[in-house]
């Protein structure tokens, strides 16, 4: 067990392990856990009328601050790519994104916690019919700004052209407005857009397996490291299992080891 090991299983509230000050003044430097919830991301996180956040992503955040026995506050974005930008601005000490090598330039990620698949809806008439179909020329595709499937195609789409919005709701709105052949995002989030709409269609076969890790600001080596040991002993114990479950988030996986 490491030094933010819980010390028991995933329902038992153990008492925490002792941490050393300097990993807590890494991890927080302020004194208070500041934990970046991304609810645009809606597999990991939900915002309601009120403003109250809620979901998986919550719950490892306070488990979290349990653990350093430190106040959590919730530091809310619509979309990951805001996150990202924030990420040297001093604004958050943890946060939750899928690991991608543009975002490791400024922030240090733990393993993988939850792997979550990225998947395509398009018109019901389209003749796209799996993710292969999706790259060629005249094709637009719609995605949320610096989002883990934006980064993604932007590597691997050599013919279809990508249009960005600011966030996920954003690009359903622009795929819609301008007629656009693809809407790409998380799956929850696409058959959402499915769900309120009959004149589209998902494509079930993945295009991505998004990787959702934990990151800190890069240059703070202690708390990489506390980060990493925590991510791992919430997927071992259960910790995570249980919150997928809680929040009835049947199409995300634990992710494996390491």
């Amino acid at each position: 067990m490491g030094i933010l090991g819980s010390g028991g299983d995933a329902g038992a509230q153990a008492v925490p392990a002792e941490v050393p000050e300097d990993v807590k003044a890494s991890l927080a430097p302020t004194g208070v856990l500041r934990a970046a919830i991304n609810y645009g991301n809606a597999s990991l996180a939900s915002r309601d009328a009120d403003g109250a956040l809620s979901g998986v992503s919550v719950d490892i955040a306070r488990e979290l601050g349990r653990r350093l026995g430190l106040t959590v506050a919730l530091v809310p974005f619509d979309a990951a790519g805001k996150v990202t930008a924030a990420a040297s601005a001093g604004v958050w000490d943890v946060a939750f994104l899928a690991r991608d090598p543009v975002r490791a330039r400024d922030i240090a990620f733990t393993p993988a916690y939850v792997v979550i698949d990225g998947n395509y809806v398009v018109p019901r008439s389209s003749a796209i019919a799996s993710p292969e179909d999706v790259d060629r020329p005249g094709v637009r595709v719609a995605v949320g700004a610096r989002s883990a499937y934006d980064l993604f195609l932007s590597r691997t789409l050599k013919h279809a052209e990508i249009v960005r919005a600011g966030s996920t709701p954003e690009a359903v709105a622009l795929f819609r407005s301008e007629r656009l052949d693809v809407l790409a995002g998380v799956r929850r989030a696409v058959e959402g857009a499915v769900a309120a709409d009959p004149g589209l269609r998902l494509i079930p076969t993945p295009f991505m397996a998004i990787r959702q890790a934990m990151g800190t600001p890069a240059g703070r080596p202690a708390a990489e490291r506390a980060l990493a040991a925590f991510v791992e002993d919430i997927k071992a114990s259960g910790f995570v299992a249980q919150a997928l479950e809680r929040h009835g988030q049947g199409d995300a996986a634990v992710a494996p080891p390491g």
